[in-house]
C-alpha cells in the first residue's frame, strides 16, 4: 500500500507507514547524520516499494524505537533523509517556518546585508534544500524527491518568514538526476528579475538568474575573497582563472591591483565580469578559453602575474573520478605556478568534496616540485559561514582554498 499524498499527510499531521532499520543501523543516525541508505532498511518489514517518492515516514529501529520523521525515495541510494527527530513535531508548515527562522537568525548575525545563503541543506536541518537570498529575491534549489514534494510548503514558509518580492526555483543541479527528478526552472510566487544583484565587501555585482551557475552567485567564496585583499601588492598583475562574473578579479582591483584578467569558457560570464568591473569604476581584461588551454597559451606568450587565482568547477564529482581529478588539479596548479613572478601569490581552490584538503595541498606541492618553485601556505580557508558545516555530516564540508606564497627554489651549496 502506498503512502497517502504528502499534502494529505501534512494536513492530517500524520505519517502512514514506518520505515524500519536493520538491527544496529541506527548508530550513525544517533550520532547526528541525517541520511539513510537503502541497504540499511529491513525491506521485509518495510519494503521500499511501498513508498512513493517523496513520501513521509516514521523512521524506527529494529526494536521499534522512534528515530525521526523522514522523507523517502525508494529509487535512490540515499533512500531517506531525516527532517525531525522529535516525535511531537512532525513535518508540517510550523516546522518549516521554525527551521527557516533559525537559519535566518544566523545569516543576519553575520552581517553584510541581505545577500547570503539562507539555507544550506543538511546543515540547517532541511536536507535537499538550498535557498540563496539576493536582497528581495530568493532563489531556491530542491535536490531530492522529498524536498520536491515539500516545495509548496517551503514557498509558503518563505513568504511568511521574509515576505520577499519573489521566489524562483532553479532546479538544474546534477543531484536531481540521482533522485530521478527533471531539470527545470519555475517561479514559485511573485516576480523576479532576469539579473540578480549582489553586494559583497562594499562592491556591487550582477549575475544572471536563469543562465547563471548554481543559483546565480557563489556565496561560498565570500569569506575567501575578503581574505584576498591582504595579499594584493600595489600595482599587482592578477589572473582570475574560471572567473565566472569576475568577483575575484574585481576584489583584487579594489585592493590595489593594477591589472586583472578574467579567464572563463563562457562569453556570457565574461560579459558580466566586464560589466561588474565598470559598475564599480574599474576595468578587467577578459580571455575566453578553456582554463588549461588559456594557461598554456599565456605561458607560451611569456606572460607573468603577481597573483593567480584558481577557482575551477569540481573536477571530482564521484569517487571513481578521484585519480583523474587529482591529476587535473596537479596540472592546473603546475600551469599556474609557471605564470607566477617571483614572490607571487597562488590562491588555489577546490569545491570537490571527494578531494580532501591534504590532497589539494599535495597537488600544489607536487606541482611546485615539477615547476622548480618553493611554496609556502600562508592561510587556508573553507566555505563562508553562511555555509555551516554539520559536525556529524562530513559531506557538508567541501570547499578548500589555500593562499600560497611562491618563490624560486634555491639550491643549497
Amino acid at each position: 500500500m502506498l503512502q497517502p499524498k504528502l499534502s494529505e499527510a501534512l494536513a492530517e499531521g500524520t505519517v502512514a507507514r514506518a520505515l524500519v532499520l536493520k538491527r544496529g543501523e541506527e548508530r550513525r543516525l544517533a550520532a547526528g547524520h541525517l541520511w539513510v541508505f537503502s541497504n540499511e532498511i529491513d525491506t521485509e518489514r518495510s519494503p521500499l516499494s511501498a513508498f512513493a517518492p517523496g513520501a513521509l515516514a516514521e523512521l524506527r529501529t529494529a526494536r521499534g524505537a522512534f528515530v525521526g520523521y523522514a522523507y523517502v525515495n525508494p529509487h535512490a541510494l540515499i533512500c531517506a533523509r531525516i527532517l525531525s527527530r522529535d516525535a511531537a513535531h512532525p513535518v508540517d508548515g510550523a516546522l518549516l517556518r521554525q527551521r527557516l527562522s533559525t537559519a535566518l537568525v544566523l545569516r543576519e548575525r553575520l552581517g553584510g546585508g541581505p545577500y547570503y545563503r539562507w539555507v544550506f541543506g543538511e546543515s540547517d536541518a532541511l536536507p535537499g534544500l538550498v535557498l540563496d537570498r539576493y536582497g528581495d529575491v530568493i532563489v531556491g534549489q530542491s535536490a531530492t524527491a522529498g524536498m520536491e514534494a515539500l516545495k509548496d510548503e517551503v514557498a509558503a514558509a518563505v513568504r511568511e518568514v521574509v515576505s520577499p518580492a519573489g521566489l524562483f526555483w532553479k532546479n538544474d543541479g546534477a543531484a536531481r538526476d540521482l533522485e530521478q527528478l527533471p531539470q527545470e526552472a519555475q517561479l514559485a510566487f511573485g516576480t523576479v528579475p532576469d539579473e540578480l544583484t549582489v553586494v559583497e565587501s562594499g562592491l556591487t555585482f550582477t549575475a544572471p538568474l536563469a543562465r547563471g551557475q548554481k543559483t546565480g552567485w557563489f556565496y561560498d567564496q565570500t569569506a575567501n575573497r575578503a581574505r584576498l585583499a591582504r595579499y594584493i601588492p600595489g600595482g599587482a598583475r592578477v589572473l582570475d582563472v574560471c572567473s565566472y562574473a569576475g568577483a575575484w578579479a574585481i576584489t583584487a582591483l579594489r585592493a590595489g591591483a593594477a591589472r586583472a584578467c578574467c579567464v572563463d569558457s563562457s562569453q556570457a560570464a565574461l560579459d558580466f565580469a566586464q560589466a561588474n568591473a565598470a559598475r564599480n569604476g574599474l576595468s578587467v581584461e577578459v580571455l575566453r578559453a578553456d582554463a588549461f588551454e588559456a594557461l598554456q597559451a599565456l605561458s607560451a606568450q611569456g606572460a607573468r602575474f603577481d597573483v593567480v587565482v584558481l577557482d575551477p568547477p569540481a573536477f571530482i564529482k564521484r569517487k571513481k573520478d578521484i585519480p583523474q581529478g587529482q591529476a587535473a588539479y596537479r596540472k592546473l596548479n603546475q600551469l599556474a605556478l609557471g605564470l607566477l613572478a617571483d614572490e607571487g601569490m597562488l590562491v588555489s581552490c577546490s569545491c570537490s568534496y571527494h578531494l580532501a584538503p591534504e590532497e589539494l595541498m599535495s597537488a600544489i606541492q607536487s606541482a611546485a616540485r615539477h615547476s622548480g618553485r618553493f611554496v609556502q601556505i600562508l592561510e587556508s580557508g573553507g566555505q563562508s559561514p553562511d555555509h555551516p558545516v554539520h559536525p556529524a555530516i562530513p559531506e557538508t564540508r567541501y570547499l578548500k582554498a589555500f593562499f600560497c606564497r611562491v618563490t624560486r627554489e634555491v639550491a643549497l651549496n
